[in-house]
């Protein structure tokens, strides 16, 4: 092969896999990667780690799995490439095929020639021009240098309030991070929900979860204020007058493409404010490639183009660019699906897809089921998930899912991820063939039994709301007849205390005469789970109810205050 000048913008996800993905293909290419901050490949999703002290040092955020430091000696020896580091790019001459850059700590300028440029250069943290956004102790958790500093701050004020303001990924993993380092942490979000990938019904299972933890959240109301004395943060103001005292406030409300130098280069942007590329990563240059949270990509099941600011998203944008860079473009990349999962102290949240609501913005008509289940065997230890399944009502095909809980999440959500890139129906999946054994899954794994409610509602078999439907039915004064079928034991241990009248499933065919006598008058039924709800559902329609609806998910998926 040829020799070629590769350079390389950008040291974090993106950048290094372009940059040795090149240079693994081409042993003869001159590969520079050009970094700004001290450091290179820093897995900055594990930075809310750090914080807490669960990740012990930085340098195992920098590190190979063998333990190796991954710092410019580390690249020229192990990949043969230049990594030059607190070197930043100030402009990109096209016509030139140049780079400008300077070196941040000494002030030293220069130029690079170039024959293919790869710009990998991420993304910046949002923070809104509040009052007090530049007073001492506000940040962000978008770099290292904000992990060393969030670190240090929790290490020093622990027993102190915080504030952190958003309720995203960023957000509720950060304040995990800062309870597990002893604050008092109130998180607030302007949204109505925290966790904006997930729907309602989920999204208020992982606040339940969280405020149990000594979470405080606020949601459906922002901060008009950052509030501070001598220089240095004193509370915050929200939008509604109150006013929350703290010393450390965290904007977490999420992160743009950071796109100014291919803005200045004329690089075409796109509707999202990333920079467009096609299915090689390749810009509007022929000669410039892009990858990772710069950019934006395709939707794969709305076709729409949108921001994805994930790592592992930006190691496959990577990988692409980097041979296409030398190989020309003979690989592709073809969008995602927006796949993503966090942890929330024991708990997990992962999701696949679309949202019921992003789905029914994107003009499909939908159809969904909630399941709530063990993830295995209870003589194995097994903890409970409750998941959302969205699917095409016309077709069947699998358009999104989402699960929490403190069982195995990630499982779930890694075959409904597969099933989503597969252009799998409900039917598919609800005949998968997973592997089973007691350790690891039930004999009916629970995306597929999630598969079977879907199912069974869209054969008309079952009629099912989430229990978020039942709720508002209460609040708004249309209360059907709740019907717990569980036994006894069970309901004194735990209940909705609602009223509701409680009839063991083993013992409803002969107590049919304690049902209402108007058999069009609204039921609805659950249990811890719902499944002898459902096949309560099934012995009331086959004697002449026709109005019940089984509460998906029974108390497993019941967001709200159960009496004990």
């Amino acid at each position: 092969m040829s020799t070629a000048r590769i350079v390389v913008i950008g040291g974090t996800a993106a950048g290094p896999k372009a940059a040795s993905r090149a240079k693994r293909l081409n042993e003869e290419a001159e590969v520079t990667l050009l970094q700004k901050a001290p450091e290179l490949s820093m897995a900055s999703c594990g930075y809310p780690y750090y914080v807490a002290g669960e990740v012990k040092g930085r340098d195992m955020l920098l590190a190979t799995p063998a333990g190796v430091v991954r710092d410019p000696a580390f690249f020229a020896g192990a990949k043969g490439i230049t990594a030059k580091v607190s070197t930043e790019v100030m402009a990109i001459d096209r016509k030139a095929k140049t780079v400008a850059w300077k070196r941040v700590d000494t002030g030293e300028t220069g130029h690079l020639p170039y024959d293919k440029l790869i710009v990998c250069t991420g993304s910046r943290p949002k923070v809104p021009p509040l009052p007090g956004r530049e007073l001492d102790g506000v940040t962000t958790l978008t770099s290292l240098e904000d992990a060393d500093g969030l670190r240090a701050l929790a290490a020093s004020s622990k027993g102190g309030k915080a504030v952190i303001v958003g309720g995203g990924l960023i957000g509720i993993e950060t304040c995990e991070a800062l309870i597990e380092a002893g604050m008092d942490v109130t998180v607030v979000e302007a949204l109505p929900q925290i966790l904006s990938f997930l729907d309602p019904e989920l999204a208020l299972l992982v606040q339940k979860h969280a405020t149990s933890k000594g979470a405080k959240i606020i949601t459906g109301v922002g901060i008009s204020a950052i509030n501070g004395q001598d220089g240095k943060v004193s509370g915050v103001t929200l939008a509604d007058g109150r006013e929350l005292p703290c010393g450390l406030v965290v904007m977490a409300i999420g992160v743009a493409p950071n796109t100014a130098l291919a803005k200045d280069a004329g690089l075409a942007l796109g509707p999202t404010g990333g920079i467009v590329t096609d299915e090689y990563m390749r810009t509007s240059d022929p000669d410039i490639y892009a990858a990772g949270d710069c950019v934006e990509i395709k939707n794969r099941i709305t076709n729409a183009p949108m921001l994805a600011p994930f790592g592992d998203l930006a190691n496959l944008e990577g990988r692409v660019a980097g041979e296409n860079a030398v190989l020309g473009d003979t690989a592709t990349f073809p969008g995602t699906i927006g796949s993503g999962i966090c942890k929330v102290f024991d708990f997990a949240a992962a999701s696949s897809g679309l949202s019921e609501r992003k789905a029914r913005e994107a003009g499909f008509d939908v159809v969904t089921a909630i399941n709530a289940s063990p993830d295995k065997p209870g003589f194995m230890g097994a903890k409970p998930v409750v998941s959302k399944l969205i699917a095409d009502a016309k077709t069947g095909r699998i358009l999104g899912f989402a699960c929490v809980g403190l069982g195995n999440v990630n499982r779930q959500a890694a075959e409904m991820a597969m099933a989503i890139l597969g252009g799998l129906t409900v039917d598919d999946v609800a005949m998968a063939d997973l592997p089973y054994a007691p350790p690891f899954s039930l004999a009916i794994d629970h995306s597929i039994a999630t598969a079977h409610v879907l199912q069974n509602k869209m054969r008309g078999l079952m009629r099912g709301e989430p229990s978020t439907v039942v709720k508002s039915w209460l609040d708004n004064g249309n209360k059907p007849f709740l019907l717990d079928v569980r036994g006894q034991k069970e309901f004194d241990e735990m209940r909705l205390g609602l009223g509701e009248k409680l009839v063991p499933l083993g013992q409803l065919r002969k107590r049919l005469g304690e049902m209402p006598a108007d058999k069009h008058a609204p039921i609805v039924t659950y249990c811890k789970v719902s499944m002898r709800g459902y096949e309560t559902q099934r012995v009331l329609e086959a004697n002449g109810y026709d109005n019940v609806t089984v509460m998906e998910g029974g108390l497993v998926a019941w967001p709200f205050q159960l009496e004990k």
